[in-house]
């Protein structure tokens, strides 16, 4: 697993019902893409996330995979439409076992 991972979501808690709302998804996570050497000539894993999802009210909504040129602390901005009150549920996935889950709520009216 990661030495670091944290994870931050910023979104709207309100919001008119249809409306489009933004949401930024942030991990922080030291990257290794699995083609870097030591100095003694020795390579580095691979430990990369590898999945993103985001899902509202048990539907996803969002899903990125994620491959070996990603950048460490992948920022994720993406989009919904509010239709109801509820949950929505980050998930990350990677390599060696990593998981990382964060949740919202959100107020439709």
């Amino acid at each position: 697993m990661s030495k670091t991972s944290r994870t931050s979501i910023t979104m709207p808690s309100t919001a008119k019902k249809g409306s489009i709302i933004e949401i930024r998804a942030i991990a922080q996570h030291d990257m290794e893409s699995g083609f870097r050497y030591t100095e003694s000539g020795k390579l580095v894993p691979r430990d990369i996330i590898r999945v993103f999802t985001c899902s509202y009210n048990d539907v996803e909504v969002f899903r990125a995979d994620f491959y070996p040129g990603i950048g460490a602390n992948p920022l994720i901005i993406f989009t919904t439409i509010a239709v109801e009150s509820g949950t929505l549920e980050f998930k990350w996935l990677g390599d060696d076992g990593y998981e990382a889950i964060n949740q919202a709520s959100i107020t439709v009216n």
